[in-house]
């Protein structure tokens, strides 16, 4: 039944309701209604319903006034009306009030009203699609608006900072205030290149498709291990690693990295200066098919109004470090092409733990 197309008939005569049903029932799911509010009822009960059949000569709201009410409430299912009646005027209304598909006089034939569901379903179909991709371009649209922003925030911030240590450098005569300059256009730069980085990350999660590996833990982390071990020496920072993978695992390497990477990185970025224990944790458990990944530190922790937005794009959780607003947008990107999860758990001033679970392909 749920796989038939379903279809309302609203018609005050009881017989002609119990007729259309017995013809029709089995191809179509049909619902039936012998007054508008009882209508009005089902249609809320069914959104999925496609098309509304409704007699024009109705007590109380004709089948004009119907179609133009629920044309507003119910804009989705294809409006048909039937009428006995030849008024000019009833068929201007139903045209310019209740935008109907079409006209089928009764009494009906079997084949006409099989015709008319056939075709009025084809133009749900088609409407639906349009709706979808509708959603669609205006999700891209906002999308490339707060991406605008972001760029032209984001690029020019470094690139200030790099032409006011030029203008600077041009006045100095010292070497070691020459020097200064030069760390700081340094930083700029690397600010840079990170927010390229990241947003070519982003363009290749949209548009690139899975290529499956054997995927070995201890070699994946090993890369990263190489520079967040330099990270954690300079800043202080004990940075512990453990991997159990006692079997075979497949899935895309560059997702996988791309995960492991960004949440290393904001582990290391978002701790808490002032704290002389600082911590980085990884474990990577893979067990009866599943990847389970746990990354946890002790920093500055993220404010509980903030944890269920830290994954949407351009969304930056604090001001205390600069971030492009990709990083956790990227990985929940990630996990979906991978179907993944990520759970977060984080107290403000004690640090954040990120859980991922991922299955093997």
């Amino acid at each position: 039944m749920s796989g038939k197309i379903k279809i309302l008939y609203v018609d005050d005569e009881p017989e002609n309701l119990v007729g259309f049903k017995a013809s029709l029932r089995l191809d179509y799911q049909i619902l039936t209604a012998v007054n508008v509010p009882q209508a009005i009822i089902i249609l809320n009960e069914h959104p999925e319903i496609r098309v509304v059949f409704c007699d024009q000569r109705m007590p109380g709201k004709t089948g004009v006034d119907f179609f133009e009410e629920i044309r507003m409430t119910h804009p989705l299912p294809v409006r048909i009306m039937l009428t006995a009646y030849t008024d000019v005027e009833s068929i201007i209304d139903a045209i310019n009030k209740g935008n109907i598909f079409r006209f089928v006089k009764k009494p009906w034939i079997e084949a006409d009203i099989i015709w008319a569901i056939d075709e009025a379903n084809k133009f749900y179909m088609a409407n639906s699609m349009l709706s979808v991709k509708n959603d669609e371009l205006q999700k891209a649209y906002n999308e490339l608006n707060k991406f605008a922003y972001s760029v032209s925030h984001d690029i020019r911030g470094p690139l200030s900072g790099i032409l006011g240590a030029i203008n600077l450098a041009s006045e100095i005569d010292d070497v070691e205030e020459m020097k200064e300059m030069l760390f700081l256009m340094e930083k700029s730069v690397k600010k840079l290149d990170a927010y390229v980085l990241s947003m070519h990350d982003y363009y290749s999660l949209q548009r690139g498709e899975l290529k499956i590996t054997e995927i070995d833990f201890n070699k994946v982390i090993d890369e990263l291990k190489a520079i967040y071990s330099v990270l954690a020496k300079i800043n202080n920072v004990t940075f512990d690693i453990t991997i159990d993978q006692g079997e075979v695992f497949r899935s895309d390497y560059a997702p996988l990295r791309l995960i492991f990477n960004n949440l290393l990185s904001n582990a290391f970025k978002y701790q808490d200066r002032n704290n002389k224990s600082k911590s980085v944790e990884m474990t990577v458990e893979v067990k009866n098919s599943v990847a389970t990944i746990h990354v946890k530190d002790n920093g500055i922790g993220i404010l509980g109004s903030h944890v269920g937005e830290i994954f949407n794009l351009f969304y930056r959780s604090n001001s205390l470090e600069v971030g492009s607003g990709f990083g956790l947008y990227n990985v929940k990107s990630a996990l979906l092409k991978l179907n993944g999860q990520i759970e977060v758990q984080s107290v403000l001033h004690q640090g954040t733990t990120f859980k991922v679970t991922i299955p093997s392909i």
